[in-house]
C-alpha cells in the first residue's frame, strides 16, 4: 500500500455486527457526492463544496486509494473511514504517522456507526501494522468528534490553532501483549 506501507490493498471486507467496511465501488458515487456536498458533514471542515463542483470532480469509483474504506449498512454506503499517512501535517507529533479520518452521512449520526466502523478499521490497522500508532485531529468545537476520539482510546497530544479554530491532536496506540 503506497500510503501505509507493505499492506495488501484492498483487504477483504471487514464485517462488524451491523456494518461492512470495504473498498469503494461505482455504486457508491451518489453517496460520495452527497457526503462531500453536505453542509452538515462539513460544519467543522471548512464548509461544503458546491454540489455541481463535487459532481464534476468525483470519479466513477470515488476515493479508490489505499486506506479509503466505504462504510456500508444494509447494502448502502453511509460513510467513509480514511487511514493515510499524515504527510505535510502542521504538527511534528503527527508527521509521517497514520491519520484516522471519518465522514458519515447525517442520517447515520447518533447510532454508534462511527465508533463501530472506526474500531473495526483500527483493529485492521493494528493487525496489518502491529504497534504503529495512529493520530486524529479534530476541532475542539466538534463535540461529537471529541467524544468519539475518547471512546476510541485516543489521548491528547496537544491543542493548537489552525484554520481559524482550536484543533485537538490525539494519538492511539494498539494494545500489545507484554512478555
Amino acid at each position: 500500500m503506497d500510503d501505509l506501507g507493505p499492506v495488501t490493498w484492498p483487504p477483504e471486507p471487514i464485517r462488524t455486527e451491523r456494518l461492512v467496511l470495504r473498498g469503494p465501488e461505482p455504486r457508491d458515487r451518489p453517496a460520495f457526492v452527497e457526503l462531500l456536498a453536505s453542509p452538515e458533514v462539513h460544519t467543522f471542515l471548512g464548509g461544503p463544496s458546491p454540489r455541481d463542483e463535487v459532481e464534476r470532480r468525483t470519479a466513477e469509483v470515488p476515493e479508490r486509494w489505499p486506506g479509503s474504506f466505504v462504510v456500508e449498512l444494509d447494502g448502502a454506503m453511509i460513510g467513509q473511514i480514511l487511514l493515510r499517512r499524515a504527510t505535510g501535517h502542521r504538527r511534528p507529533a503527527a508527521a509521517g504517522r497514520a491519520d484516522l479520518g471519518y465522514l458519515f452521512l447525517p442520517r447515520a449520526w447518533g447510532r454508534g456507526y462511527a465508533a463501530e466502523a472506526c474500531t473495526a478499521a483500527l483493529g485492521w490497522f493494528a493487525r496489518a501494522l502491529p504497534a504503529e500508532p495512529v493520530v486524529l485531529t479534530t476541532q475542539t468545537a466538534n463535540v461529537g468528534s471529541m467524544r468519539l476520539a475518547a471512546k476510541l482510546g485516543f489521548t491528547e497530544v496537544e491543542r493548537f490553532e489552525a484554520w481559524g479554530a482550536e484543533q485537538w491532536l490525539g494519538m492511539w496506540s494498539p494494545v500489545t501483549p507484554s512478555g
